[in-house]
């Protein structure tokens, strides 16, 4: 299985076409984590695995998803109502519930990732506006029966080596 996850586009519609060019037919899904400020008929997120953030007007959009993508349960929310800002706890508490493999969120604008009791989290940061790093960020997840691997780029579609994460399921 192979993912694209972006969040935090705040209206840049450009970079999600351009990431729609590149990755449509190499990848299995594409996912945004919310705050996308675009409305649910916009060209830019067709084809796009969408959620409602806390900058989205667009009623159309769900707040949480939970999808089987082969053998893995991807949850998917924004992230500001479980309190990502906080604390990962009550994220965490719904991702059980839902016994979840992956969960992707956004809100913090803040790109990172982390596997806690076999459940990787993963924020892909704000590909318009990042805090904590320079570079705007997006990623691609491949994951096979044995391991995870997720990778970091740049809007310019440039791999952040340093932040490349493996980690075994």
């Amino acid at each position: 299985m192979k993912l694209l996850v972006v969040s935090d586009s705040h209206g840049w519609n450009t970079v999600l076409t351009d990431l729609k060019r590149r990755y449509a037919n190499k990848v299995d899904a594409m996912i945004h984590c919310g705050d996308s400020e675009l409305s649910a008929d916009n060209p830019a997120i067709e084809g796009y695995t969408i959620v409602r953030g806390n900058c989205d007007m667009e009623d159309q959009f769900p707040n949480d998803v939970l999808e089987s993508i082969e053998d893995a349960r991807v949850f998917v929310t924004h992230g500001h109502r479980y309190d990502v800002k906080m604390t990962l706890l009550n994220l965490s508490y719904k991702a059980k519930e839902n016994s979840a493999d992956f969960v992707f969120f956004g809100h913090t604008h803040t790109a990172g990732v982390e596997q806690q009791d076999g459940i990787i989290y993963l924020n892909p940061g704000s590909i318009s506006l990042p805090k904590g790093r320079r570079e705007k960020t997006y990623v691609i997840v491949e994951v096979d029966k044995k391991k995870a691997d997720i990778r970091f780029y740049d809007e310019k579609h440039h791999e952040i080596e340093e932040m490349h994460t493996k980690f075994s399921r």
